[in-house]
């Protein structure tokens, strides 16, 4: 049965942007007297805000960071962004497949609002995302693992949450989705699938997405409009 909206996570969802992410924010931690891997980063901020990070931080390592830790990371998440962020492959299909279907999606992520955009923006999804269907936890008072993002979602999209599904690839989005009463799809091509063993169903291929979401199969290459 197809859903009456689709919320899709941003980061590692629609853009290929966790690895920029990540390698920025374990860096400035690492320089900052917090030592922090790639993987560690990847562990146990994917998929969160940044309150998440501070928090974090200040209850593990006793460390408070400073007040511009927040603009300095943005700043070198977003030059890697200008110089190297692409589109997930083949979501620009699924979107497309979306449109054909008559099926509404949305935008749902713990990224500020000005990220979203250059992220869409640099990788020309920007069209199917609208200001009107463009959520970040900047919108509400928690942001992901509460559901309180994707309620405010689906209740501004005048959708019951029992009818719809999102698209994750972290567990703190997983856990979001399912306290939200969503039915909710793990995309695992970069988190590994025990990580995200509650949700619904796994997949590793955006090409297996319009099947999920009761749409497909879809051929790839069919003329996107955005909605």
């Amino acid at each position: 049965m197809k859903p009456e909206l689709v919320l899709f996570d941003n980061d590692g969802v629609l853009v290929d942007s966790e690895p920029i992410a990540n390698r920025a924010l374990a860096g400035l931690l690492t320089e900052l007297g917090v030592p922090t891997s790639y993987e560690d980063s990847l562990r146990d901020y994917l998929g969160g805000t940044m309150a998440r990070v501070h928090t974090t931080v200040r209850e593990r390592a006793g460390v408070t960071l400073p007040d511009d830790f927040d603009h300095v990371y943005h700043e070198r998440v977003f030059a890697g962004f200008r110089a190297e962020l692409r589109a997930v492959a083949g979501v620009a299909d699924v979107l497309a497949a979306l449109d054909l279907a008559g099926v509404p999606y949305c935008l749902a992520s713990s990224g500020t609002h000005e990220r979203i955009r250059l992220a869409l923006t640099r990788t020309d999804l920007i069209g199917h995302f609208p200001d009107a269907v463009r959520f970040s936890s900047q919108d509400v008072a928690q942001g992901k693992p509460a559901p309180d993002l994707f309620l405010h979602a689906a209740a501004t999209m005048g959708v019951d949450p029992a009818r719809c599904v999102v698209i994750e690839d972290s567990p703190l989005g997983v856990e979001a989705a399912r306290a939200a009463g969503m039915t909710v799809h793990g995309y695992a091509a970069m988190t590994p699938p025990e990580r995200l063993a509650d949700a619904d169903s796994l997949f590793k291929d955006m090409a297996d997405l319009p099947e999920l979401l009761g749409i497909g199969p879809v051929a790839p290459g069919l003329p996107g409009h955005g909605i």
